[in-house]
């Protein structure tokens, strides 16, 4: 009797204690950025396009093994370029929110689930997991590095590879890799 109490009693302190190391992320604070370049023989004429894409959720394990997940609403994505008329921006909006692009409506959700982690130099990583875009899944490669409290990196994804045809014009399209920037930070 004796040892099965103090069997539940360790268990319990190791549930705690692995769980104490799971933390949700600040989406206040924090950001993911998309980079979407442009290819074609006119590219030079065509524009590239910066889209904010906020967090709604996410945790992250700092623990032994560290382990992040991350949700985006895609109806949220807002496209940011500087250089482009309010109208261009709304139609390159509509574009990337439609049914030939990201189909937000019917996949609303966006979803980064690390699967595992290797140690990449010092304070840095690199995630392997999958992105669900568009109602499919993919493994996806992410670098990370730890500075100031700030989870900082970078993930490079094909359009393709989540069956969305980069769309354009004759003679300029969008690339079909993307980059996607994020600076994540923990709540307290």
């Amino acid at each position: 009797m004796k040892r099965s109490a103090f069997v539940a009693a360790v268990s319990l302190l190791c549930a705690f204690g692995a769980a104490a190391q799971q933390r949700s992320i600040d989406t206040e604070k924090s950001a993911l950025t998309i980079h979407v370049g442009k290819a074609g023989m006119f590219s030079a004429f065509g524009h590239e396009h910066e889209v904010r894409a906020p967090i709604k959720s996410g945790t992250a394990d700092t623990g032994a093994h560290p382990a992040v997940e991350v949700h985006v609403d895609a109806r949220a994505l807002r496209v940011t370029d500087k250089d482009d008329s309010e109208s261009d921006r709304a139609e390159v909006q509509k574009t990337m929110l439609g049914p030939e692009v990201l189909d937000s409506e019917a996949h609303p959700d966006i979803v980064f689930k690390s699967t595992a982690a290797n140690p990449a130099g010092q304070a840095g990583w690199t995630l392997h997991g999958n992105l669900t875009l568009r109602g499919q899944s993919r493994p996806v490669t992410v670098r990370v590095a730890l500075k100031d409290a700030r989870y900082t990196g970078e993930a490079i994804v094909k359009l393709t590879d989540f069956g969305i045809k980069p769309p354009g014009k004759a003679g300029v399209r969008v690339k079909d890799e993307v980059k996607i920037e994020f600076d994540v930070r923990l709540a307290p």
